[in-house]
C-alpha cells in the first residue's frame, strides 16, 4: 500500500486547524459565532479536558477522542491539530528553504527533562493548581501568541489598507484601534515564540518532545498506538535518508528502529526510503524498538518531581492586595482587594482553576477592557484574564467574552442574565472626587453608569456629589473608566463570588396635561 497521500492529506488538515485558530484570535470583527468557536477548538487537548472535568458530557469530552487517535494512530494531535505544532513545522519549512538543504539526525530522548516537566504539571494539577499547565499548554501558548504578537500585526495591515483606500474614496476596510495589551503579556509570548522559533530552527521538534507536557502525556499513549512507522530490516540498509527528513529526530539507523513515543506523525520518512524499508501499518511491541519501560531510576525520577510538585504548592501562592493606581497624587490611594474577573467566570477561584489563558477573550473582547493579569489574582494566576477598567468598561448588552471561552472558565450568559450580573460592586472615595477637592461640576459617573447605581445629590449649595447605590450595580466599570481622576475617586471592588445584583427601579416618563395648549 502506498504511503505518499498521507503527508499531503496531514498538510491540509494542519493548515486548515491552523489558519482557522489563528484567524479566531485575530479577527477584530466577530465574524465567526461563539458555537463555531467552540466547534473549531472542540479538539484543543488541555481546554477539552478541563470543560470534561467540570461538565462531563460528549460536548466537552475533544480530548477522549484525541486519545482514541493517539491509541490508533500516534500523536496525530502533535502533527494536524495542535496550532502551535503546525507554527514550528511552518518555521521548519520556512528554514529549509532559507538554507536550501537541511539535515536532521537523531536526538538524545531528554527523558529526565521532559518526564521531570510532566510530573511537575500533573502534581500542581491534581493540587488544583493550574499555573504552570497553562505556561507550557501549546494550544493556550500559540493563543497569546496569537493574540499579542499576530494581531497587532494583523490589525496595523488592515489600518494601512484603510488608509491607502480611503485616499481613493474607498471605505470597504476600515481602521481600527488595536488595544493596548500588559506589556508582560507581550514579553511572555516574545519569549515562547522566540523559545520555539530556535528550537525548530535548530534542532526541528525538539519542543515538543521536551518541554511539552502534552507532548510527552501523548508519547506514552502512543506506545500502545495500533498503527505505527518502523524499519523493515530486511529492506533497510541504514542510509540515513530517513533519519535526514524526520523532524523529531527518533529514527536509529544503527539500530534500525523508531522511538514511536517521539515521532509525531509528521509522515515524512514514509516515501524517503529508496528501498521502500519504512513502514506504517498494525504492529506489535518489539523488544527494543525505542518503547518506554518504567525502570526503578525513572520511577524515582517521577516520584521525587511529584513530591516536589506537592511542597512547591504549599507556597503561598494566594493574592495579596492589588491594585493600586497612582500613589501620591491624591489623598487617598485606592486598594482594590479582589480584582474584577470577567462576566461568566462565576467566582475567582473557579476562574482560577479552568482558565488556561488562552487570550482568546482577551482577543474577542469588542471595548479590550479584559486585559491579562500579571500578579493581580497572584501568582497563581499569572496571565489570566481580568477586568482593566482603566483602559475601558464592560459593554453593558455584550457577552461575547462567554461565548468563546473553551474550558468553560467563562459559561456562556444571555444578555438577561448579564443585565443583572454582579462583578463587583462600585465604592466612592470622597476625599478623591475633584467635586470635593476643587469645586468643580462634574457627574461623569453618573453620565456612564447603565443601570443609574450613580446618582448626583446636591452638594455644597450649587455642586452635586455622587451617591451610589451597590445593590443595583452591575460591576460594569463605566463610572471607573469615565471618572477622570488619578486615582479614581469611584472604582469597582470585584466580588470574590460573582452576584445577582437588583433590577434599578423604573419610573414612567411624566405625561403632559392634555388640557395644556402647545406652546406654539
Amino acid at each position: 500500500m502506498g504511503y505518499g497521500f498521507l503527508k499531503p492529506a496531514r498538510v491540509v488538515v494542519s493548515l486548515i486547524f491552523f489558519l482557522l485558530i489563528t484567524f479566531i484570535f485575530i479577527d477584530f470583527t466577530n465574524t465567526l459565532s461563539g458555537k463555531l468557536i467552540q466547534g473549531i477548538l472542540y479538539l484543543q487537548f488541555v481546554p477539552s479536558m478541563i470543560y470534561f472535568l467540570e461538565l462531563a458530557g460528549l460536548a466537552t469530552a475533544g480530548f477522549l477522542f484525541i486519545l482514541l487517535l493517539t491509541l490508533l494512530f500516534g500523536r496525530i494531535y502533535c502533527s494536524s491539530i495542535c496550532p502551535l505544532g503546525t507554527l514550528q513545522d511552518i518555521i521548519i519549512w520556512a528554514s529549509v528553504k532559507f538554507r536550501r538543504r537541511k539535515r536532521f539526525k537523531k536526538q538524545k530522548d531528554l527523558k529526565w527533562l521532559k518526564y521531570g516537566i510532566l510530573a511537575i504539571v500533573a502534581g500542581f494539577f491534581l493540587f488544583g493548581y493550574v499555573t504552570p499547565l497553562l505556561l507550557m499548554d501549546p494550544y493556550s501558548n500559540y493563543g497569546r501568541i496569537a493574540a499579542n504578537l499576530f494581531r497587532p500585526v494583523y490589525l496595523l495591515l488592515n489600518n494601512l489598507g484603510a488608509l491607502g483606500l480611503e485616499t481613493m474614496d474607498v471605505y470597504t476596510l476600515y481602521r481600527v484601534e488595536p488595544g493596548v495589551t500588559h506589556w508582560a503579556a507581550v514579553g511572555f509570548s516574545l519569549f515562547i515564540f522566540l523559545l520555539v522559533f530556535v528550537l525548530s530552527v535548530r534542532y526541528g521538534r525538539l519542543f515538543c518532545n521536551s518541554l511539552c507536557p502534552l507532548g510527552t502525556l501523548l508519547g506514552l499513549f502512543s506506545r500502545f498506538s495500533w498503527f505505527r512507522i518502523s524499519l523493515e530490516k530486511t529492506l533497510c540498509t541504514s542510509c540515513g535518508s530517513c533519519s535526514n527528513v524526520c523532524k523529531a529526530g527518533c529514527i536509529d539507523i544503527k539500530k534500525r528502529e523508531v522511538d514511536f513515543t517521539r515521532c509525531v506523525a509528521c509522515f515524512n520518512c514514509l516515501t524517503s526510503c529508496p528501498s521502500n524499508g519504512v513502514l506504517y501499518g498494525p504492529g506489535r511491541k518489539k523488544k527494543g524498538s525505542g518503547e518506554i519501560s518504567f525502570d526503578p531510576g525513572r520511577r524515582s525520577l517521577l516520584t521525587g518531581s511529584l513530591l516536589a510538585a506537592a511542597s512547591l504548592v504549599a507556597l503561598p501562592l494566594s493574592a495579596q492586595k492589588r491594585g493600586r493606581h497612582g500613589l501620591g497624587s491624591s489623598p487617598k490611594p485606592i486598594d482594590r482587594e479582589f480584582p474584577v474577573s470577567p462576566p461568566g467566570s462565576r467566582s475567582h477561584d473557579e476562574f482560577m482553576g479552568a482558565c488556561t489563558a488562552c487570550h482568546l477573550c482577551v482577543s474577542a473582547c469588542p471595548s479590550h477592557v479584559i486585559k491579562p493579569s500579571l500578579l493581580e489574582y497572584g501568582l497563581a494566576g499569572f496571565m489570566q484574564p481580568r477586568m482593566d477598567y482603566m483602559a475601558s468598561y464592560c459593554n453593558f448588552d455584550c457577552v461575547i467574552c462567554t461565548e468563546v471561552c473553551p474550558t468553560g472558565a467563562l459559561t456562556p450568559l444571555v444578555i438577561e442574565e448579564k443585565h443583572v450580573l454582579q462583578l463587583g460592586k462600585v465604592v466612592f472615595v470622597k476625599e478623591n472626587c475633584i467635586v470635593h477637592t476643587e469645586g468643580t461640576d462634574c457627574g461623569a459617573c453618573s453620565e456612564h453608569c447603565p443601570t443609574k447605581a450613580v446618582n448626583m445629590r446636591p452638594y455644597r449649595k450649587t455642586l452635586f456629589l455622587p451617591v451610589v447605590d451597590q445593590d443595583i450595580c452591575v460591576g460594569c466599570g463605566a463610572c471607573e473608566y469615565a471618572c477622570p481622576t488619578d486615582p479614581k475617586s469611584i472604582y469597582v471592588e470585584g466580588n470574590p463570588v460573582h452576584l445577582t445584583a437588583d433590577k434599578p427601579e423604573v419610573k414612567p416618563l411624566e405625561q403632559p396635561d392634555e388640557e395644556e395648549d402647545f406652546p406654539f
